[in-house]
């Protein structure tokens, strides 16, 4: 009963915030999918102007789409992360991996792709903040890839507030994504990204007594789709905070932990197949500083194609393939 009210309060939010876009009954639903002859895994139903929708995802390349319920077939499925249906592809093995490295504190999930040649996956977290979007990132990334990689894929991790407090940032990235001059990965990390500074981690962050995961989830996911960008299947914890129990919590949803083992304004070093982390809402300038700095430097490598960015998508399916 909790659950079914707390969907209710989600749909009834978000037709406030925005009621532009109405979402209404949105929820996780797990089912086999045929969709113009080819399997999915569908993830969330929800209703939109009068029509249900599904979110999907491609279990094999991790690319997600949403799609009309009466354009595809479903089948529930019960236990969804020991189905046949989804056995040895890159999606679940992502998942089970994501489950084995809960353990620690901080930096739970995957935290390094699979490189083909010489390059870094880059993640650009989008934390609350009242400051302006750091645009000069993207401006740099263009500048330096558009003759090599266009569009140039990165990986935002985007919380709600940030989207409901900045929405000519929201607007100019979407017209990047439009323009072909970005690929962008929208990450779920979370809708509030509650920080205190005097408590201890292990009640900090999504570890806060009281806090809901489920409405940090998925009020994020519903504000995205009103905003007219696609959820995908990544998630990122504030603080790269979590224990075993929200691990799994999270995994629940279908969602895969993405972690870093290139925080650049910590002073951690990338290397090959590196999940590069850095913060673009203008609270963290050392560690933009230090990837601008770390593009000049490979500029050369750049040019010559022999260092590149990846998609995370592309990234983890080939590590998991």
């Amino acid at each position: 009963m909790k659950k079914f009210a707390l969907i209710f309060l989600i749909s009834s939010w978000t037709i406030r915030s925005d009621a532009q876009e109405e979402i209404k009954n949105y929820k996780p639903y797990f089912a086999a999918t045929d969709y113009q002859g080819k399997n999915r895994m569908t993830l969330r139903e929800f209703e939109q102007s009068g029509q249900k929708y599904y979110l999907t995802v491609d279990p094999q390349n991790l690319e997600t789409q949403i799609i009309k319920a009466a354009e595809l077939s479903t089948k529930p499925i019960s236990n969804w992360q020991e189905s046949l249906y989804l056995k040895g592809s890159p999606y679940l093995k992502a998942i089970q991996a994501a489950k084995q490295q809960s353990i620690a504190l901080q930096d739970a999930g995957i935290t390094h792709g699979f490189p083909k040649e010489k390059g870094i996956t880059l993640t650009i977290d989008l934390c609350p903040s009242h400051k302006a979007l750091d645009r000069v990132i993207f401006t740099s990334l263009i500048t330096e890839f558009q003759k090599i990689e266009k569009p140039v894929p990165v990986a935002l991790s985007i919380t709600g507030k940030f989207m409901t407090n900045h929405a000519a940032d929201i607007d100019w990235l979407k017209a990047l994504e439009k323009s072909g001059d970005l690929a962008i990965t929208w990450t779920n990390h979370t809708f509030n990204h509650r920080y205190d500074p005097k408590s201890p981690l292990a009640i900090n962050f999504l570890l806060e007594p009281g806090t809901s995961v489920m409405y940090e989830v998925l009020a994020t996911e519903i504000l995205m789709i009103q905003k007219g960008l696609l959820p995908s299947i990544f998630f990122r914890f504030p603080g790269l905070v979590s224990d075993q129990k929200l691990v799994d919590e999270i995994l629940a949803f279908g969602l895969i932990p993405v972690g870093s083992d290139a925080w650049l304004a910590k002073g951690q070093r990338t290397h090959a197949g590196s999940i590069v982390l850095i913060h673009g809402n203008g609270n963290e300038p050392i560690g933009v500083h230090d990837f601008i700095r770390l593009l000049r430097t490979e500029q050369t490598a750049v040019h010559s194609k022999q260092w590149l960015l990846y998609d995370l998508r592309e990234s983890i399916t080939e590590e998991f393939k």
